[in-house]
């Protein structure tokens, strides 16, 4: 197996999509890493990649969106943040000093976790790493340019809501997860990101961004040895103080009635809709599968969802479904857009290829071609150092199981007719189905009766959720 280690192995496994043999697709692997702690609590992941010369580093912090509190947006502003500056030195050096070099430099917070990634060449390592470190570990937060990014992201923002694909899966979210902590809009509220200022962003910093709530990523073309000496001498001082933060229930999918969040976009000509209820955490045993099950349903061009909804009855020019896994629990939601005077019938349609799942099944063939499908997509996605470092870190922040890597292609060809029945059967929600509807309301409003207990809001409120 020693071959797996090497990009041209992976790159030889993308070619999976077109081998029909199974002893092909089993013998991806992912290639072998080292996981240390240093003395703080820091974990620290190394991966060797020596075909390009290049390294992927990249900060993990477990704390996001659900961490926020009535303050929302404020990981994602502090993610963010991180990149104006440093103790020692100021935005427009660290972006000279980046961008000379062709180098990379991103941050930003998500959901449970904030990253600050650095991508850059094997020969700039000596001078990057440290203005990476200082970055995370000793962030200006420069009042002045932390204003500017505060305007811009309230822009975007306010921008976002005329656009309603940009914004129904966080009413979604919102409604599936009520009062939970994964109800909170990652990118916080006009309202809420006004509010915040630079002790806000300095507070959560200082919270959330220490040694033993961290993992430091390294992926790519350097000497082990090396690399553990400069990360011990560039991260090894860091502290803090206290117990390190805890996680908590974030919350369950309430599905205990069928309800419709009817959103109000007077000036709309389209109905966009998400329709379904929880879903599965992302380390489950299941996932694998079950991505092969969604793809039948609404996970590819080919799918029973865009056939039926675009290509058939030209009601869409798209529709799919997807599971969105988090750490504790997750959304599945079919998704779609309609002319409004069509939105009765196209719900009623995605309504029913849906119900195919339990009245009709997959059959063989079709389940093969989902299998040939998703083991062709999966290798791809882990070719560059890039990917790896950001899988390396969605497994320490969502623990997520190495086995579930490296068994992948085993759990899709283990996969047969009967055992999708009974996926379909312990994780498709069926009943009380959840639907979100944006759209012009005067049109709608009759139709969505048909679906559920209707709540109405209005788009050009501030946040998503009702008013009270």
């Amino acid at each position: 197996m020693k071959a797996l280690t090497t990009g041209g192995a992976l790159l030889c496994a993308a070619s999976l999509a077109n081998v029909t043999g199974v002893a092909a697709a089993a013998e991806f692997k992912l290639p072998p890493f080292e996981t240390t702690r240093l003395p703080n609590g820091l974990t620290v992941l190394l991966m060797e990649r020596h075909e390009v010369p290049l390294i992927a580093v990249r900060a993990v912090v477990k704390a996001g969106a659900v961490n926020d509190g009535p303050q929302a947006g404020l990981a994602n502003l502090t993610g963010d943040a991180i990149l104006l500056g440093s103790a020692r030195h100021n935005k427009a050096a660290i972006d000279e000093a980046f961008d000379f070099r062709g180098a990379v430099l991103a941050g930003g917070g998500g959901v449970e976790q904030t990253t600050v990634q650095a991508n850059f060449a094997k020969a700039d390592a000596a001078a990057l790493l440290p203005l990476f470190a200082e970055i995370v570990q000793q962030p200006s937060f420069d009042n002045t340019e932390l204003d500017k990014l505060r305007t811009r992201k309230v822009s975007g923002l306010k921008q976002a809501k005329e656009s309603p694909r940009q914004v129904a899966g966080t009413y979604y979210r919102s409604m599936l997860f009520g009062s939970g902590a994964y109800a909170n809009p990652a990118g916080g509220t006009v309202g809420s990101l006004q509010a915040l200022k630079q002790d806000d962003v300095k507070a959560f910093h200082g919270r959330y961004f220490r040694p033993d709530n961290a993992a430091i990523v390294v992926v790519g073309d350097f000497d082990p040895a090396a690399m553990k000496q400069q990360i011990q001498a560039l991260f090894g001082q860091w502290r803090a103080d206290g117990a390190a933060p805890q996680r908590f229930d974030y919350g369950k999918p309430l599905t205990d009635k069928a309800r419709v969040w009817l959103v109000d976009k007077p000036d709309a000509i389209e109905t966009t809709f998400l329709i379904g209820g929880g879903g599965i955490a992302r380390n489950d045993p299941d996932y694998v599968p079950l991505q092969v099950v969604n793809t039948v349903l609404g996970g590819r061009f080919t799918s029973w969802l865009n056939d039926e909804l675009r290509v058939n009855s030209g009601l869409t020019y798209g529709a799919n479904s997807a599971f969105s896994p988090l750490s504790q629990a997750g959304t599945f939601a079919i998704s779609s857009f309609t002319a409004l005077p069509k939105t009765e019938a196209a719900l009623d349609l995605a309504l029913k290829t849906y119900q195919r799942l339990w009245d009709k099944g997959i059959d063989k063939a079709t389940l093969d071609s989902a299998k040939a499908y998703v083991k062709g997509q999966f290798p791809p996605r882990f070719e560059t150092s890039e990917q790896l470092a950001s899988l390396l870190g969605d497994m320490y922040a969502l623990d997520i199981p190495r086995s579930q890597i490296d068994n992948f292609m085993r759990d899709v060809d283990g996969l047969t007719p009967e055992k999708a029945k009974q996926l379909v059967d312990r994780h498709f929600p069926r009943n009380n189905l959840q639907m979100v509807l944006v759209g012009k309301a005067s049109e709608v409003r009759k139709v969505a009766t048909k679906y559920g207990e209707v709540t109405e809001l209005d788009i050009t409120a501030d946040g998503f959720r009702p008013t009270k």
